[in-house]
């Protein structure tokens, strides 16, 4: 009797047992069917398994969205860029999104450097970028080798150009994966989740609002002591918060 009971458990445990796929499908279903809610607590219970994709971030976002959560929303649609940042959809999601929010704040001009690399540089991950290296590597050495190789003069220096010329990328290239890794591993970002929340100039409740911030808005964080963070947004305001009134934009 004992083994027919344990193999009874057995059997159900791999019967009710599902894979992210699956429970993947059956929320994409219960969404097409306009059951938001019932679709986002599939999408989390794969979250909670923490095999985790830009599309499932993004099919996250498009739940809390539907529901007119507009916090989540952003936070996810974040989290799906910060996997995969040349997820179109997700981008263009987060801007509508963004139309949610109460906040306008308008960020500080760039130059041209600046432009180029938030429009090109950052839009790959550092590692699309080390995968560029490599690229790099390769070319380097192949037409330096046809460099040693070669016995005519003319073939010798154009086969030497070009490897210096693919040498200096892939010095350049070197650099930007690194400037990538750090930024992504070292600056961080979180998104408001209060409805309304006092900005403060100190990381006391006592002392003075300089500012006020509603739920959606995404700020960077340079600081942070006991339950305090301090935060700077794209215009280069600074303050204080309570750490409950944010969300971090994990990192993996």
């Amino acid at each position: 009797m004992r083994n027919i009971a344990l193999f009874i458990v057995l059997l159900s445990s791999v019967m009710s047992a599902q894979t992210s796929t699956d429970l993947f499908e059956k929320a994409n279903n219960l969404y097409r069917q306009d059951k938001y809610e019932d679709a986002l607590a599939l999408y989390e219970k794969i979250e909670i398994k923490n095999d985790v994709s830009s599309e499932l971030y993004f099919n996250i976002a498009n739940c809390y969205y539907k529901l007119n959560k507009v916090a989540p929303s952003i936070y996810n649609y974040e989290m799906a860029l910060l996997i995969d940042p040349s997820n179109k959809d997700a981008k263009n999601n987060l801007t509508i999104a963004h139309k949610l929010t109460l906040d306008r704040i308008e960020p500080l001009p760039q130059n041209v450097f600046e432009k180029f690399r938030s429009n090109f540089l950052n839009s790959l991950h550092y590692n699309t970028w080390a995968f560029v290296v490599i690229i790099f590597s390769f070319i380097t050495s192949l037409f330096f080798i046809l460099f040693y190789l070669s016995h005519d003069s003319f073939r010798k220096r154009i086969f030497f150009s070009i490897s210096m010329l693919n040498f200096l990328l892939l010095i350049c290239s070197i650099v930007i994966t690194f400037q990538q890794f750090n930024e992504f591993h070292n600056v961080k970002h979180a998104i408001i989740y209060s409805n309304e929340i006092s900005v403060k100039n100190a990381p006391n409740l006592s002392s003075d609002d300089v500012f006020l911030l509603h739920e959606g808005t995404k700020v960077s964080l340079i600081d942070s002591v006991d339950e305090w963070n301090r935060i700077r947004l794209i215009d280069g305001k600074t303050g204080w918060i309570q750490k409950q009134n944010i969300k971090i934009i994990d990192k993996f």
